[in-house]
């Protein structure tokens, strides 16, 4: 079974390692990508991922406020702050 991701970050180039690094793995395939929370919110509805891997810090919606909103699979925060 392969386990389909949506990535939503607001920078490229973290969107781009998640691909890279998912896409080395047999059972994981990116799915779909957001640039930010509301984006996430309409990808996650009309993709049904089986996980989103979402960034807590987003312009607009961020990434929490977007997990309320989502459907309901597994979302992991992530964060590229050191705080």
């Amino acid at each position: 079974m392969t386990v389909r991701v949506l990535l939503a970050d607001d920078q490229v180039l973290i969107r781009s390692g998640f691909t890279a690094l998912i896409g080395s793995a047999e059972d994981l395939r990116v799915f779909g990508e957001a640039g930010d929370g509301a984006e996430a919110v309409r990808r996650a509805t009309e993709l049904c991922p089986d996980v989103v891997l979402m960034d807590v810090r987003m312009p607009g919606m961020d990434g929490l406020a977007a997990a309320r909103r989502s459907p309901p699979p597994r979302i992991s925060p992530t964060s590229g702050s050191s705080c």
